[in-house]
């Protein structure tokens, strides 16, 4: 029976390593900045509604119906598969160690929560880490399933935050005159909630605060239950599901690959499109705007994700772009790490303890800077890898889950021989 310590004993920096899942990953952390460089941008109803602060541009409507059909909820959707796929690995691993994997599992969700925490507190409202620390606790169990059968439950599933979303719909002429003002409020704040906003994050951290705060309690609460909750648990099994059939681990002939790539993206596209077509016929009023629009974009965004998953599969088992899905990968292993990094460069940028850009820049400019974060993503990953085993937040969450200090430096051997 193995001893306590050999349990929390972590396996060599390198250990395991699937190319093609940091890949993955790296592409899926690049993408969501498409879509949060608007929430760090701009006051939050502006990121779901371009109308939310007046009539926008012609650049301003083109560059956030691009994202909406390319990027909305893709990139988020592969994050949170490989996130599942990530509980199958780590788990099996220890598992192949001849020792239990509960305890340190549950110890990387509790650390992940915290670290979750004090992102979406102090730093940003946007944050997803709470959310895939307690769904990662809640889809443990369901590790040893088959891969049909977490296929079939991660998408009934996602199924009941659609039903949650038509029900509301449905009942809407039945709101109470104040529930429903409350959300017109919230798909199209007056101006003086959007000065408010505005004047908040333009200034310093304090006055950012009880912003933050309060859309992260919203965040974390009301749309968690409603659903975050039962998005990403089922996104995570369909992950598990996806891991098991090798689509994620480079394990498919390229032929099934370019299959998956056409077949996702010829139909997750297009759908993705319809429901933005919705929004333009319903003039981007409620209840159609808020919960029948997006049902198409809800299920386009899974089949758009695997064809973007078969995409990179095909590129990379092509050897074509080396360069660039090395540097893809290098960001993937250090995902945690960039996706803080994403935060604070972007706060850093538009929040008043920053530049202070916050509400005045288009988005247009908006995308010009988040493809100049990719590239600093790009060149540093790399670097860092050269003479580190882990991205800083990586190791200091693999110190923590561990109970020892895990060696970060490549020129240090003594984690490989413990």
């Amino acid at each position: 029976m193995a001893r306590a310590s050999e349990l929390l004993t972590p396996p060599p920096a390198d250990a395991g390593r699937l190319q093609a899942l940091d890949i993955i990953r790296g592409a899926a952390v690049l993408g969501i900045l498409l879509v949060n460089m608007q929430l760090f941008a701009m006051p939050n109803a502006a990121t779901a509604n371009p109308y939310a602060l007046g009539q926008p541009s012609f650049s301003d409507l083109a560059v956030w119906s691009a994202i909406e059909v390319l990027a909305e909820s893709k990139f988020i959707t592969i994050f949170s598969m490989l996130f599942g796929a990530g509980v199958v690995l780590m788990t099996s691993r220890v598992e192949q160690r001849g020792l239990r994997p509960a305890r340190l599992h549950y110890r990387r969700m509790f650390w992940l929560l915290v670290f979750g925490l004090v992102h979406a507190y102090l730093l940003w409202h946007g944050d997803i880490l709470v959310a895939y620390a307690i769904c990662g606790m809640l889809v443990y169990p369901a590790r040893r399933l088959s891969a049909r059968t977490l296929a079939v439950v991660g998408v009934l599933l996602m199924s009941v935050a659609m039903a949650s979303a038509l029900t509301a719909g449905f009942s809407w002429p039945y709101f109470p005159d104040e529930l429903k003002a409350e959300w017109q409020s919230y798909w199209q704040p007056s101006p003086g909630d959007v000065a408010d906003e505005t004047a908040a994050f333009k200034g310093g951290w304090l006055a950012q605060q009880s912003w933050r705060a309060s859309y992260s309690a919203e965040f974390h609460l009301q749309d968690f239950i409603a659903w975050d909750l039962w998005r990403l648990s089922g996104l995570m099994l369909l992950g598990m599901a996806l891991l098991k059939w090798a689509v994620l681990t480079g394990g498919k002939t390229r032929r099934q690959y370019a299959v998956l790539t056409a077949m996702g993206l010829a139909t997750g596209l297009p759908l993705a499109a319809l429901g933005l077509s919705r929004l333009h016929a319903a003039g981007w009023r409620l209840p159609e705007a808020v919960f029948f629009a997006p049902q198409w974009n809800y299920w386009g965004s899974l089949l758009a994700a695997l064809g973007y998953i078969g995409l990179l599969m095909t590129i990379w088992q092509a050897g074509v772009a080396r360069g660039l899905t090395s540097r893809l990968a290098a960001v993937g292993r250090t995902a945690f790490s960039c996706y803080i990094l994403e935060t604070l460069i972007g706060t850093a940028i538009f929040y008043g303890h920053g530049l202070g850009l916050f509400g005045s820049v288009d988005r247009l400019q908006q995308l010009i800077l988040t493809v100049a974060v990719w590239f600093v993503l790009l060149l540093l990953a790399p670097l860092w890898l050269r003479r580190f085993n882990y991205g800083p937040l990586e190791w200091l969450w693999r110190t923590l889950t561990y109970g020892r200090v895990a060696s970060i430096r490549r020129d240090d051997r003594r984690e490989a021989t413990t």
